[in-house]
């Protein structure tokens, strides 16, 4: 699955040494600002890095695995890329000849990023993922579906190679099922459940249904789902598309789209509950593309408070109004609702300015970042105009009108086909941004946009070294079963510094992203039996994991020491039915 290219990659390939580089990386932020241009001091509002200049395809899709590595693809009807590969998949060479120069074949259109060595390697990918989705099985792997053309129904897997490495590994990259799904799926949303690998996949173009990967048996098909029919906004492109999909504690699935909300048991194709209609006007669902996410769970109600947030979108008419050249302003209003319980009310707030085309990430602090964006337009090529150039950040556990905070400005446009994800050191990674059809870099209004981002939130201030949990490490193995007991070891420089009533420990499962919506991202906030500091700084805590996989779906995630708002590196771990 890997493919001989024009650049030569050096990378390692052992664990243990892509752990060290990364600290390596995260010293030299602290230390020295590592590429931040203004000042090696962070400050309060973050600060940006450039990473790469030609990140080699748009990341439509971007996934951060547990081998440290980020798998980002556009989709592969977009001509040439900024990766020209020396041979074909077939093997046959790529040559400088015009026909050669011009033919898809001789270009990347996924690749892996290897955030260690800040490097890009290419991988195979066929057929076409142009707005397809994507959910991480339990051993760590990537099952994406759906997409354009002969991609509409196709079913694929992507093993990451880790470390930059596996080019004698032949069996990581980009796998094709002989399996399809029993619809087409373009713009459809993907979500992992309770059931050890088992996923639904929700929605789509002209598509009023859901369906399961994998299926129980060869007879089962799509189940119909009226509630996108009724959500449809025929002449408005939709509105409906990539439906906010969130997995709530009890293993039921709540589904968001255009301005309603549902809470559906997916086995038994029924619907629990329907939910009052988010205030406003406009629509958050693609084409008018605001984004959600779910607040961290906690495990003080043991995980049962389940709470949403849905940001920003178009206005209605937007979608009509861009194919006339005319840009309406976004929304600027949040609604934020507890989906558990009996009593339901969409609380509204708003962010300083309007925005779409924009992703929500869960930090490791459990405030939300807000990057990326537009404030007018709606999503679709040449749609949206006025990037979003200033992150926000938003702290739910603030008093109303308190809770945002608007952050260092980038000067790179991030709007159609961009995305981001959080990495293991604490930064968001920020790459894309294609408002065209093709790779378009000149004399239009947002060029196809190939640097590849870091912003560094402010935590990661140097000022801030005393405070950060160090060399956090998990004994006796990162596998761990639902509700048992684990030991983690870190450290602190003063030991004065930490106490019970400062440290918290958190799980992330990192988001699969695309089209302005992180799919599956969840955050746990876990519960410490036991915690004790020696004198030298070292501290030792007893952890219990989540009680089952309604509450978190088995899998990788990041484990976070957060001492006095500061986090430390994360590592993996793995929940699991057999630890």
């Amino acid at each position: 699955m890997v493919y001989e290219t024009m650049v030569i990659i050096i990378s390692c390939t052992k664990s243990m040494i892509i752990t060290i580089l990364i600290l390596i990386i995260f010293c030299a932020v602290l230390i020295n600002g590592a590429n931040v241009k203004s000042s090696s001091s962070i400050g309060t509002k973050g600060q940006w890095q450039l990473l790469l200049h030609n990140s080699g395809v748009v990341s439509m899709h971007m996934a951060l695995t547990n081998r440290n590595t980020v798998i980002m693809f556009d989709q592969t009807g977009a001509g040439q890329s900024g990766y020209k590969l020396r041979k074909r998949y077939n093997g046959t060479r790529c040559t400088t000849s015009h026909n050669d120069l011009v033919d898809p074949t001789c270009y990347a259109h996924s690749v892996e990023y290897d955030i260690a060595a800040n490097k890009v390697r290419p991988l195979r990918l066929d057929p076409d993922t142009w707005c397809s989705s994507g959910s991480f099985l339990s051993n760590g792997t990537l099952l994406q579906t759906g997409g354009y053309g002969n991609g509409a129904k196709s079913i694929r897997f992507c093993r990451p190679c880790g470390g930059g490495g596996g080019g004698k590994n032949l069996t990581c990259g980009w796998i094709q099922s002989k399996k399809t799904l029993f619809d087409e799926r373009r713009y459809a949303s993907s979500q992992i459940l309770a059931e050890h690998d088992r996923v639904v996949i929700v929605g789509g173009r002209n598509v009023f249904t859901y369906e399961f990967v994998p299926k129980i048996n060869h007879e089962e098909k799509s189940f119909a789902l009226p509630f996108l029919h009724q959500t449809n906004d025929k002449n408005s492109g939709g509105n409906n598309l990539y439906p906010f999909l969130h997995l709530s504690s009890d293993g039921n699935l709540f589904i968001f789209a255009n301005r309603d909300s549902i809470l559906l048991n997916a086995r038994r194709n029924r619907v629990i509950k329907t939910f009052p209609r988010i205030p406003g006007h406009g629509s958050r669902n693609y084409p008018s593309s605001g984004s959600s996410v779910m607040l961290p769970l906690h495990h003080k109600d043991k995980f049962q408070k389940v709470e949403v947030m849905v940001c920003g979108g178009s206005t209605t008419g937007a979608f009509r109004a861009a194919n006339d050249g005319m840009f309406l302003e976004g929304l600027r209003s949040c609604g934020r609702m507890v989906i558990t319980g009996n009593h339901h009310k969409w609380n509204i707030e708003y962010m300083p300015q309007p925005r779409l085309l924009h992703d929500m990430l869960i930090l490791p602090t459990g405030q939300i970042l807000i990057i990326n964006g537009a404030k007018h337009g709606c999503a679709g090529f040449d749609n949206a105009r006025n990037a979003s150039l200033e992150p926000y950040l938003y702290n739910p556990k603030r008093i109303l009108g308190k809770r945002f905070k608007v952050l260092k400005s980038t000067s790179i446009a991030r709007m159609h086909h961009s995305s981001a994800t959080l990495l293991p050191d604490g930064r968001v990674l920020v790459g894309g941004g294609n408002p065209h059809p093709r790779y378009i870099f000149r004399n239009v209004a947002y060029p196809t946009e190939l640097r590849l981002q870091a912003f560094v939130p402010h935590y990661m201030d140097k000022r801030y070294h005393n405070k950060r949990p160090m060399n956090l490490t998990i004994e006796y193995g990162n596998q761990i079963g639902y509700g048992k007991e684990f030991r983690v070891k870190f450290m602190v420089v003063k030991k004065g510094q930490i106490s019970n009533n400062t440290v918290t420990f958190s799980a992330y499962a990192p988001p699969f992203t695309t089209h302005a919506f992180g799919m599956n991202q969840r955050m746990l906030k876990l519960r410490c039996k036991r915690m004790v500091v020696s004198k030298n700084g070292s501290v030792n805590a007893i952890l219990e994991a989540p009680p089952s996989s309604f509450v978190a779906p088995s899998g990788y995630y990041l484990l976070t020491v957060v001492n006095a708002g500061i986090p430390s590196i994360s590592q993996w771990i793995r929940f699991t039915h057999n630890g």
